[in-house]
């Protein structure tokens, strides 16, 4: 299968830094910020190999892979694979809004 590319919007560009940012304050350290980005830049990667491994969605182009604790939510365009969102599974759901109107 091709490699997919993948774009990120600015929702789950900020969702990554929030995340990040949060253990960096939390732990006064960014050592596990950078085992958690590593860690996040392989599934990604993966996803780029494998656009369908995540859970079909109610809409037809978009996909939800779960990894530990967050839900990477995505929806693949022709050879693009956009990640709409990163969301952390222990957060309340009904938080949850997912805006697609937010491309790049």
């Amino acid at each position: 299968m091709a490699k997919f590319k993948v774009e990120w919007s600015i929702e789950a560009k900020f969702d990554l830094l929030d995340i990040l940012d949060f253990y960096i304050k939390r732990n006064q350290s960014a050592v596990y910020s950078n085992k958690l980005n590593s860690k996040i830049s392989k599934t990604i990667k993966l996803l780029s190999q494998n656009p369908s491994i995540g859970i079909k969605t109610e809409i037809e182009s978009v996909r939800a892979l779960i990894t530990g604790d967050y839900q990477f939510v995505y929806e693949i365009i022709d050879d693009i694979i956009l990640i709409i969102m990163i969301w952390d599974c222990r957060r309340d759901p009904e938080d949850k809004i997912i805006d697609f109107r937010i491309k790049h």
